[in-house]
């Protein structure tokens, strides 16, 4: 199991995710993102079993303008719970999805500084499935895309093909 914590300076209690314990012990930390991200594995003292957490190191948060053109925070759960609707029921491991949402945030942190468009972030989700698994790319792109009808789905099974 895998939490996402927000590191602020302040100290935070982890809750082991199986049984609430807050009581936990630290087995490794490493960083991760050249070093923007600490990840620890913890050993709940209560339960035993073990769980990761990351650290994120607060910044100036990057807004999201959507197609409409409100703008909200970029927030790295929804662009992971999006890769993860595509890649239901598909043979491709939550490491790889971790390493997919880890390549486009370090993109869109790297090329845009204060906003970006949801158009952006949704052809880097396209590039990196389509690299992966052809059907969890065509999932994302019917939505993405909003194709109408199925003319246009099949001219992008088309553009797939070749």
């Amino acid at each position: 199991m895998i939490l996402s914590d927000t590191f602020s300076g302040v100290g935070k209690i982890m809750k082991c995710p199986f049984c609430g314990n807050i009581e936990d012990k630290v087995i490794d930390s490493r960083k991760a993102k050249n070093g923007m991200v600490i990840r620890r594995r913890r050993e709940c003292t209560n339960c035993k079993k073990r769980y990761t957490t990351y650290e994120y190191i607060e910044e100036i948060s990057l807004m999201v303008i959507k197609a409409d053109g409100r703008r909200e925070s970029f927030d790295r759960k929804k662009l992971k719970n999006g890769i993860l609707l595509a890649c239901t029921k598909r043979p491709i491991s939550m490491e790889v999805i971790d390493d997919v949402v880890e390549r486009i945030e370090e993109k869109v942190n790297n090329n845009f500084i204060r906003e970006v468009k949801s158009k952006v972030i949704g052809e880097y989700v396209m590039k990196e499935l389509r690299k992966i698994d052809e059907v969890a790319y065509v999932r994302f792109a019917s939505v993405y895309r909003k194709f109408q009808d199925k003319i246009e789905f099949l001219k992008e099974l088309d553009e797939l093909k070749q």
